[in-house]
């Protein structure tokens, strides 16, 4: 048999809709998909359409045959064969020689032929005996042998049985409908049979699931009691715990009832204590207000004092600038040209403040953030150095922390010319540090009593007002206290950033 005798066809006998023709072949129109019609039992066969004189022999040589008839539709997997031999063959017979209704099938292959013209096909070899004559002598053609037995009586005990009752239909050998009749009985008795072997599978499967639960099931239901018997140990455990608290709560309460008391003996003693405080404060107030007073009268003799050093700094001020003139006579200078709008205080293009790079649009942690700030002419950068090292690699002991911080430092100062001070927290440390700064760092520690961002704060509040200093530390006092001092606050991690970057 050919493949495309053995092509599924669709579950409900329902054709598809046909798809778009192939390049080159004609359009034909889509056929509307059928409901299957199983082939009924051969009658007398009619005249068939085609005018040719010789089918009309052909197809008296057939009715001869047909007289036998089924008794039932033609089985599922015979009509599948039957279909497939008839489209199959289709493409070798001349166009002429064809029913009207399956010319349009004719450019398809066998396989589309099979799928979209099966009904067509059915209705044909039923209806046309000439079609089914000559579909049957190109089986005879392709099996001779098969045939040969079918008509001689014998049927190859090696052949399927779909294709014997399949060849015998189309032959219409004697007997056909008998084999047509056994071959539907033995693909009913072939799927009973795995329709029984599947049963039998499925419930050997379930006996084995049900089994698998109740083990499921005894295990859980220990495992249910094992918990239940320690949640009986523990609930009695409980009770007890529950006992000892009660107790502890009678002693406690009788404890808060004691210290109850003594508050209200120190609430007593506190108040009496409160108003000999006040009479002291009052006795203090007292004793201010007469040092101020003293106080204000040393600034009234230190003013009369300074009037005299204020004469004297006049005159001599008054002598300068005198000799400052005849000096300008005597050399003939040129008037100064310095006007007002000179004085008029604003941003002078290509200048730029710690606080004008803050609006350039760059991340906090950066390192082209730190660069244009030590860009700036004569700018101060000022480092916490315990809040750097502790912040970039705070496992390291303190004078390796100070020994990697200051290297780094060193190589930026060298690189940027910038003024660099590191400030070092040294209220802790019990005898005075020996180290020998590296050039361009200055290194400073912070006194006793003094911590080292106090030290920052007076190092910024030290530089004049209007040039641009930078302060590295992450402490957020710190850096609202140099910002409020006019300074530019930034996070240690852009120094390590910085620092990182080769």
């Amino acid at each position: 048999m050919v493949d495309a005798a053995k092509e599924p066809a669709e579950a409900q006998g329902l054709q598809p809709a046909a798809p778009a023709p192939e390049p080159g072949a004609e359009t034909v129109p889509s056929e509307t998909p059928l409901t299957e019609t199983p082939l009924p039992a051969a009658a007398a066969p009619e005249t068939a359409e085609s005018g040719d004189s010789g089918d009309s022999g052909d197809a008296d040589a057939a009715s001869e045959l047909a007289v036998e008839k089924l008794e039932r539709p033609l089985p599922e997997g015979v009509r599948r064969r039957v279909v497939g031999l008839a489209s199959d063959a289709l493409g070798g017979l001349p166009p002429a020689e064809l029913p009207q209704s399956l010319r349009q099938y004719v450019k398809f292959t066998p396989a589309r032929r099979a799928k979209y013209a099966a009904t067509a096909l059915a209705a044909a070899l039923e209806s046309e005996p000439a079609f089914r004559v000559r579909i049957a002598e190109r089986l005879r053609l392709g099996q001779p042998d098969l045939v040969k037995a079918l008509e001689s009586g014998t049927v190859p005990s090696a052949a399927d049985p779909m294709d014997v009752a399949a060849a015998a239909y189309l032959v219409r050998s004697a007997g056909w409908s008998r084999l047509v009749a056994e071959a539907g009985e033995e693909a009913e008795r072939a799927g009973a049979e795995d329709a029984a072997a599947e049963a039998t599978r499925l419930v050997e499967k379930l006996q084995a699931e049900l089994a698998e639960v109740r083990a499921a099931a005894r295990t859980d239901l220990d495992r249910q009691r094992a918990e239940f018997e320690g949640v009986r140990r523990e609930a009695e455990s409980l009770r007890k715990k529950v006992r000892s608290l009660e107790s502890d709560t009678r002693r406690a309460q009788a404890e808060t009832r004691r210290v109850t008391g003594e508050l209200e003996a120190a609430k007593a003693q506190a108040v009496t204590e409160r108003s000999a405080a006040e009479s002291e404060a009052r006795r203090l107030r007292h004793r201010v207000s007469e040092l101020e007073n003293a106080a204000e009268q040393g600034r009234r003799s230190a003013r009369e004092g300074r009037g005299v050093e204020d004469m004297r700094l006049r005159l001599l001020l008054d002598t300068v600038l005198q000799s400052a003139q005849g000096l300008q006579r005597e050399l003939a200078l040129p008037v100064s040209q310095i006007r007002p709008a000179d004085l008029v205080e604003a941003v002078v293009p290509g200048a730029a403040s710690p606080h004008d790079v803050a609006r350039r649009g760059l991340a906090e942690d950066d390192p082209a953030l730190l660069d244009q700030l030590l860009a700036i002419p004569q700018v101060h950068l000022v480092v916490d150095g315990y809040n750097v090292t502790k912040t970039g690699y705070p496992t390291l002991p303190l004078e390796q922390q100070r020994i990697r911080l200051l290297g780094g430092l060193a190589m930026l100062a060298q690189r940027t010319q910038a003024e660099v001070t590191c400030v070092f927290d040294g209220q802790d440390l019990d005898v005075p540090v020996i180290m020998a700064p590296p050039r361009g760092v200055r290194v400073r520690f912070s006194r006793t009593g003094e911590t080292a961002d106090e030290l920052i704060r007076r190092l910024v509040r030290a530089e004049p007002q209007g040039r641009p200093v930078v302060v590295v530390s992450t402490d957020r006092e710190v850096a609202e206290g140099v910002r409020k001092a006019g300074a530019r606050p930034v996070a240690s991690v852009l120094l390590l950033n910085r620092l990182a970057r080769p």
